[in-house]
């Protein structure tokens, strides 16, 4: 049987190409009802209806209190779709918000539990909406590491943020890339420092707060004083977080996971470089499956592996000869690529 590290994605990867993604997809008619319960009960939009726009709105689909729950629902039913007679999920992790829907993949929540955690998180991050983000790559086009710029540039993050007029933070060690968070000021230094790659970067990130840095302790706060511990147990599967923190199943402090997803987890950083040299290297698995929406995780996943320096990957073409022999990472939000998690071809 084929092992396989699950990775879910997090807040960015539902856009206009994904409208319609839980109608094409999501498996559970009774589930997705009990998510659309659970937003009307909270007098919010249901996930049917966001996802069967007539057309994809920016001003709409991606804010937080729309956006996670989406992204939840469509990660957690291509979850539900992956092939488990052929293929052994041997751990699950994901990429920030992502850690929500890890949580309910991994049994620590159940679906309807870990939707309310992402739904309302994603809520009330929407309704503080505290600072921005903004992502610049280390790598170069050719995903070769290079450390010293990363230091630099994580020098410059530090350096901004010791401002007394500024705040920046490393937001999510993401692959090749660094996500920085902070106030206008401290974004517009960064931005201002760097020099512009790839004719797209440093790139602000629309409808995004400052995540994953004490800026959100507010935030991480009013999460807290929501949600009771007694949605959480024991995980099903081991999953790895954003500190590259394996959680056993049988063996997890509740209380811990509780304290770090609704503390730690909201206001430090998020590694997903980190959590994927753990997942990599602990469970050594045949293949990274990411669930969906979107197919924007992929590089990211590819580059941490050769920052893991997994199975000797050095390069984007040191990883694209590795997935032409033999696929170790499998994008399901990629019409080409699913079938090979779900076990099912793609209709014509």
């Amino acid at each position: 049987m084929t092992t396989a590290v699950v990775i879910c994605p997090g807040r960015g990867t539902y856009n206009a190409a994904e409208l319609g993604y839980l109608a094409r997809h999501f498996p559970d008619a009774a589930l997705l009802a009990t998510f659309d319960a659970l937003r009307e009960d909270a007098g919010q939009e249901t996930l049917t209806a966001l996802d069967g726009a007539e057309r994809f709105s920016m001003a709409r689909h991606t804010r937080g209190d729309n956006a996670s729950g989406l992204i939840f629902a469509a990660s957690y039913g291509d979850f539900l779709g992956i092939d488990r007679e052929a293929i052994e999920v041997v751990a699950v992790t994901g990429n920030s918000m992502g850690w929500y829907t890890t949580l309910a993949c991994g049994g620590a929540l159940s679906a309807e539990h870990g939707f309310r955690v992402a739904n309302t998180m994603g809520t009330l991050m929407q309704a503080a909406l505290i600072g921005g983000q903004a992502i610049y790559p280390w790598m170069d086009e050719d995903w070769i590491a290079d450390m010293a710029r990363k230091a630099e540039l994580l020098a410059l993050v530090e350096e901004i943020g010791a401002r007394a007029d500024a705040q920046l933070h490393l937001s999510i060690d993401l692959g090749g890339m660094l996500v920085v968070a902070g106030d206008e000021v401290g974004l517009k230094a960064f931005e201002d420092a760097v020099e512009p790659v790839q004719g797209r970067f440093p790139m602000r990130l629309g409808n995004h707060a400052a995540f994953h840095t004490a800026m959100q302790e507010p935030v991480a706060a009013q999460g807290r004083a929501a949600l009771p511990i007694d949605l959480f147990g024991q995980p099903a599967l081991p999953l790895v977080d954003g500190h590259g923190r394996v959680w056993w199943p049988g063996a997890s402090d509740v209380q811990a996971l509780y304290d770090y997803t609704l503390g730690a987890q909201v206001t430090q950083t998020y590694s997903l470089t980190r959590a994927l040299t753990v997942a990599a290297r602990e469970f050594a698995p045949d293949l990274f499956i990411i669930t969906g929406p979107g197919t924007t995780l992929g590089g990211a996943v590819a580059q941490s592996l050769i920052t893991a320096e997994w199975r000797g990957m050095a390069s984007k073409a040191g990883f694209r000869e590795l997935q032409d022999e033999q696929p170790l990472l499998v994008s399901m939000g990629m019409a080409e690529q699913r079938g090979m998690a779900t076990g099912q071809r793609a209709s014509a």
